[in-house]
């Protein structure tokens, strides 16, 4: 019997991509409430992911976390006040109400689901599209010439233990692919060249984004965190590496050190 192609999930992988990608970017251009609504159904979908693969036994305390997680953003976003901000803990107090596998663990990266997800409204409507599409197309860059750096070239593995497919060569590539990134945005907007080390650097946080998600999967004995995107998994699946990019870049930030600001 011959061997799988390790190109056989391409077909449903990109048609899967393509479809979320087109719902995800067209809510990021139009900003305002259809954002913040795919930011509180995000919210939602990934704390009820984090809760089914830290305590699989528990089905309906899952569906209440993500429902919290989903109130919790709702609130935060349409309310405005800063005090709400408190609430983005609340998914993970929530769901250490009960005995789970790694409750630390969950509990933390719970908490950075929610702030990654309130983090990148405030980056949309803080500095405008262009930041927005900027830290995006650096994730997506970042992920494709990984992805594909590593299936054709291959070679000795980034992280074993964690993620075993990962390897040295998708890694580099996914930071050359960012690079670029950063270097066309830079030239359209005349922006400093730092921009792209800048963006090689924000790629690393998203692939430290993917590979803690794939540590709590290893740590739960799956290999995708739902079914919910054919190809992809789950939502977490998909947008760890974003999560991991939007946290580095609000750190970054809050530690007052410059971010870029496109004019133009």
């Amino acid at each position: 019997m011959s061997e799988p192609s390790k190109w056989a999930d391409l077909k449903v992988r990109v048609l899967s991509g393509l479809i979320v990608s087109a719902v995800g970017l067209a809510a990021v251009a139009a900003g305002g409430w259809p954002l913040a609504l795919l930011a509180i159904a995000a919210a939602g979908l990934g704390l009820w992911e984090l809760a089914r693969l830290t305590a699989s036994d528990r089905p309906v305390q899952a569906l209440i976390v993500g429902a919290v997680a989903a109130l919790s953003m709702a609130v935060i976003l349409f309310e405005h006040g800063p005090y709400w901000l408190a609430t983005l803990a609340l998914p993970s107090l929530v769901g250490l109400a009960v005995p789970r596998k790694d409750r630390m663990v969950y509990a933390a990266y719970g908490f950075l689901i929610m702030l990654a997800v309130y983090a990148f409204v405030a980056f949309r409507e803080g500095y405008g599209l262009a930041f927005a599409a900027w830290l995006v197309l650096v994730v997506i860059a970042s992920d494709i010439l990984g992805y594909f750096g590593g299936r054709m070239i291959g070679g000795p593995k980034f992280w074993p233990r964690v993620s075993p497919k990962k390897t040295w060569s998708g890694t580099a590539a996914g930071w050359f692919g960012a690079a670029l990134v950063g270097l066309g945005f830079a030239a359209w907007f005349s922006h400093p060249l730092v921009l792209v080390p800048f963006s090689a650097l924000t790629a690393f946080a998203a692939q430290m984004g993917d590979i803690a998600e794939s540590a709590i999967k290893r740590r739960a004995g799956v290999k995708d965190s739902s079914n919910l995107i054919p190809g992809h998994g789950g939502l977490l699946d998909r947008f760890d590496a974003l999560i991991g990019a939007a946290v580095f870049v609000l750190v970054w930030g809050l530690l007052r050190l410059p971010v870029p600001v496109f004019e133009g």
